[in-house]
């Protein structure tokens, strides 16, 4: 008979992971709006202007549908036919997930185009993370490239953004050694990896080896000049769009009325509120408007009020539509209707 011990240890740390993050999301949400009448935020939200609305919204999809032509390419090389439904609806059901449990999406995503497409569900996930390291590398970049932007120094504004590109570089800079290894010396890397950690534990060793394989897979996954190019192509159209939201954002509220707004302005706000998607609080509730709203505040000039209203519109429309897609493509897509919650629980349990 096995013990329900580990399986408990593992409800409980995911309930912890939970609580903290919800903490985190309240935090953020009373310093975005301690300072504002909510009820002028409605008001504002509740005259925009839909033109705006809809092509905010077709922005944002089309990001996503992007970001599901980028992982095409990366998987290019491992399975050539892999569906776009399957790959926008695996991305946008892990979407979903993250706006209920931060950043179990990524692991929700990984595990359905893994079933859905035959793959092996492990390296699914090493290219997911091989994602997030070159959407880092994208935030740097554009955040480098809003310094530039704007006559204000961000950094006196903003003093944490200088960290956030030192951190960032280095993640990068650690990345690419470890892609380096992983690639180059396979072999011996894991054995020296497994060795290592297996001084402190064998179940750490264990684990390690795990991880260790699940990213080299992944990171392989990606050959080629074509699809080399295609995946930074579609990186850099990702950033580009988004930055085009921000600014259509703007526009949702008829904010060029109080002062000139452009795509640069656009282009900052993305940068630093991308910064919010790090922070571990379902669907970047909080953190995105705290960002969203300082920017506009402190770089811009607008008053708390319409720029509360700019960060509660931006986010509750992409809320709504990572949710209803989500249930969308998940039971558009997955036919035998198997319990996604059991299904990713099984997997976690396995990585």
């Amino acid at each position: 008979m096995t013990s329900d011990k580990p399986n408990r240890f593992g409800r409980i740390g995911t309930l912890i992971n939970y609580g903290i993050s919800i903490i985190l999301a309240i935090i953020f949400l009373y310093i975005a709006f301690n300072d504002v009448d909510f009820s002028e935020v409605l008001e504002i939200v509740s005259s925009a202007n839909l033109f705006w609305v809809i092509i905010f919204i077709i922005i944002t999809m089309l990001g996503h549908y992007f970001r599901a032509l980028r992982w095409k390419y990366i998987l290019n090389s491992v399975k050539p036919d892999t569906s776009m439904k399957n790959l926008f609806g695996s991305l946008m059901v892990g979407y979903g997930v993250n706006c209920v449990t931060p950043k179990l999406g990524e692991v929700t995503r990984a595990v359905l185009i893994g079933k859905w497409e035959g793959l092996s569900r492990s390296s699914m996930f090493g290219t997911v993370i091989l994602e997030r390291v070159i959407d880092i590398i994208m935030i740097g970049v554009s955040i480098i490239i809003a310094l530039f932007l704007t006559g204000v120094s961000l950094s006196a504004k903003f003093p944490w953004l200088v960290t956030s590109l030192y951190i960032m570089g280095g993640i990068t800079i650690i990345s690419i050694v470890l892609v380096y290894f992983v690639l180059r010396t396979k072999e011996k890397f894991s054995v020296f990896i497994i060795k290592f950690v297996g001084k402190i534990s064998d179940k750490f060793a264990e684990r390690a080896a795990y991880i260790f394989t699940m990213l080299a897979e992944g990171f392989a996954s990606i050959k080629g000049t074509r699809n080399y190019f295609w995946t930074i192509f579609w990186s850099v159209a990702i950033i580009v769009l988004y930055a085009f939201g921000s600014y259509a954002g703007m526009l949702m509220l008829d904010m060029q009325k109080v002062q000139p707004v452009t795509f640069g302005m656009g282009w900052i706000i993305m940068s630093i509120s991308a910064i919010g998607v790090m922070i571990p609080t379902p669907g970047n509730t909080g953190s995105y408007h705290t960002l969203a709203k300082s920017s506009l505040v402190l770089i811009f000039g607008f008053d708390e009020t319409i720029s509360a209203a700019y960060a509660f519109l931006t986010h509750i429309i992409g809320y709504i539509l990572f949710i209803i897609t989500a249930l969308i493509m998940f039971f558009l897509i997955n036919k035998h209707r198997d319990n996604l919650f059991k299904v990713v629980e099984t997997e976690i349990r396995e990585i």
